[in-house]
């Protein structure tokens, strides 16, 4: 397909969590200010991920972040959550993107034309850009979550599924933040059986 600039890249972090928001982040990188180092947010150290991002922050010509929250997960499924997220990410840019270039095997129905690549958080710069934004910001969401929401252990595992995250919510029961769709949760809230 061929790409009318400018292009932007879109990747989410938070699919597979049990609690917190799904985050999406949409990004045009400017050509004549390349970042060195940019990669699938997963293979690189949270210290170089927050690095990265405030240089993305920085140089880049455009970048948003977009969230779907726990119910809207629970109300409409994590796939349309998730792009429900995307499409917000690419609105909320200051310029209106000509192409998308989104992570993964699946589109969402954006305003541009869009390509899905597998693995495009380590193979395209602005969706590793993306990749990179979203990571960091639902990380540090997820941190503040856990000051809200004491004993659950969110700073750490940042709301995926942990032996310790399951002990806490069958201790504590699910919290606000928690997503009652997913099996695990809806277990731990006397909703399903084991």
């Amino acid at each position: 397909m061929m790409t009318i600039d400018p292009v932007c890249g879109i990747d989410e972090a938070g699919r597979g969590p049990w609690a917190g928001p799904v985050c999406a982040a949409a990004v045009i990188l400017d050509p004549a200010r390349p970042i060195a180092g940019l990669d699938d947010s997963k293979k690189l150290s949270e210290k170089r991920r927050i690095a990265l991002a405030a240089e993305i922050h920085e140089a880049a010509l455009a970048w948003s972040i977009a969230w779907s929250e726990a119910e809207e997960i629970d109300r409409v499924n994590i796939r349309q959550a998730t792009h429900l997220a995307m499409v917000r990410a690419l609105e909320g840019l200051s310029i209106a993107p000509g192409h998308a270039l989104v992570d993964g095997n699946d589109c969402p129905a954006l305003p541009c034309p869009a390509e899905a690549i597998i693995k495009g958080d380590g193979k395209v710069p602005a969706i590793s850009a993306a990749s990179i934004l979203a990571k960091t910001a639902r990380d540090a969401l997820m941190v503040a979550l856990d000051a809200r929401c004491p004993g659950y252990g969110f700073a750490a595992h940042k709301g995926y599924g942990t032996r310790v995250h399951a002990d806490a919510m069958h201790r504590l029961g699910p919290s606000p933040h928690h997503r009652m769709s997913f099996r695990p949760v809806a277990v731990a809230a006397g909703r399903l059986s084991v």
